[in-house]
């Protein structure tokens, strides 16, 4: 062999070297979010799932955590601790901080609940018939829950006198079965949370419920949005740009194939019942992400003239110090272009 193929060959080894000594690296370097679900391990969360195990956050460059939640709420304020880099989260919440706190606040990027899910649950016999016949009641629920959270907002719509409300919380888990024992008078929710959470407990929802949607009374909210924590949006733009485009190629995949979909569900949590999963994520579509506005926006964005009402709202309902602007709450520029987001669900 001539010197010069040797020479050729050796420079050849160094490039391949070099080449295999830039895959951990590459690895490494990809930017990490630690992500707080809205809730235990469900259907309507197929989406994140598909996207990590399809390799669609890889493909952005992102390491993806997922925690589950403890309700809407709370994922508000624990972005905002700095225990997690982004959540998906109820925006009402992000509201009341971004009032009081706005240095320390979140910031919506993708608007996922389009439609307002919360409501108050009574058993189909009880004596509540309407928001005025609370009063004097026990309401319970999950101390983050967003329907609890908005009571005030909603009392005031409905011209309930909220003092004489008696609110206490429990356990998710003891919910429904507190509701069906007598234990409380009714319960605080979202729709679909409880609706299959009852079917879970063999409660028949259509048959043993009633429901009491704030959306009835003029509360047309917005409700979970991903948030992501300010300093991350700063210095990381592309990641949190990725991170919708990769969730935004996943609920497209969902939209088109549920059934394969539930598969990254199960994956996480095998003792779900599957069945009742899939019709809770379908229903999930069809009631809380199908807004009129989405023909006209594209999915993920907000009306603004219809978020600065809500803002409004909260503001007045809670007595919050000040009115945040639909900027200080949510960012649209992280958003894929209109042209490829879903324009029907």
């Amino acid at each position: 062999m001539s010197n010069s193929s040797r020479r050729w060959l050796a420079a050849g080894a160094l490039i391949v070297a070099g080449l295999l000594g830039t895959v951990p690296v590459t690895a490494m370097a990809q930017t990490k979010i630690k992500f707080v679900l809205n809730w235990k391990y469900q259907g309507p969360q197929a989406w994140f799932f598909l996207a990590q195990d399809k390799g669609y956050f890889k493909t952005e460059g992102l390491d993806v955590e997922f925690d589950q939640g403890e309700g809407s709420a709370a994922p508000i304020a624990k972005v905002a601790s700095g225990a997690y880099t982004a959540g998906f989260g109820d925006i009402n919440a992000l509201i009341g901080l971004v009032a009081k706190r706005p240095g320390d606040a979140p910031v919506a990027v993708d608007m996922l609940y389009n439609t307002p899910p919360f409501t108050i649950v009574v058993k189909q016999d009880s004596p509540i018939k309407t928001p005025k016949d609370l009063e004097g009641k026990t309401i319970g629920g999950p101390a983050n829950d967003g329907a609890l959270k908005l009571f005030p907002a909603f009392a005031k719509l409905a011209k309930v006198d909220a003092s004489k409300v008696n609110l206490t919380n429990m356990a998710p888990n003891l919910r429904e079965q507190m509701l069906m024992r007598g234990q409380v008078d009714a319960v605080f929710g979202y729709v679909n949370t409880i609706r299959f959470s009852a079917k879970l407990a063999g409660i028949d929802p259509d048959k043993q419920l009633r429901f009491i949607n704030y959306g009835d009374y003029g509360l047309d909210l917005y409700s979970n949005a991903i948030v992501f924590s300010r300093s991350f949006i700063k210095e990381n733009p592309a990641a949190v740009k990725g991170f919708l485009k990769a969730l935004n190629r996943a609920v497209g995949d969902v939209i088109a194939n549920p059934e394969a979909a539930m598969d990254y569900v199960m994956k996480r949590e095998p003792l779900l019942n599957r069945a009742v999963e899939k019709e809770r994520l379908l229903a999930t579509v069809q009631a809380e992400m199908s807004h009129p506005e989405v023909a006209r926006i594209g999915f993920g964005d907000v009306d603004d003239a219809r978020l600065q009402r809500s803002i409004a709202l909260v503001v007045e309902s809670d007595q919050l110090p000040r009115t945040p602007t639909v900027g200080e709450v949510f960012d649209r520029s992280f958003l894929p272009v209109r042209a490829d987001r879903l324009s029907k669900l």
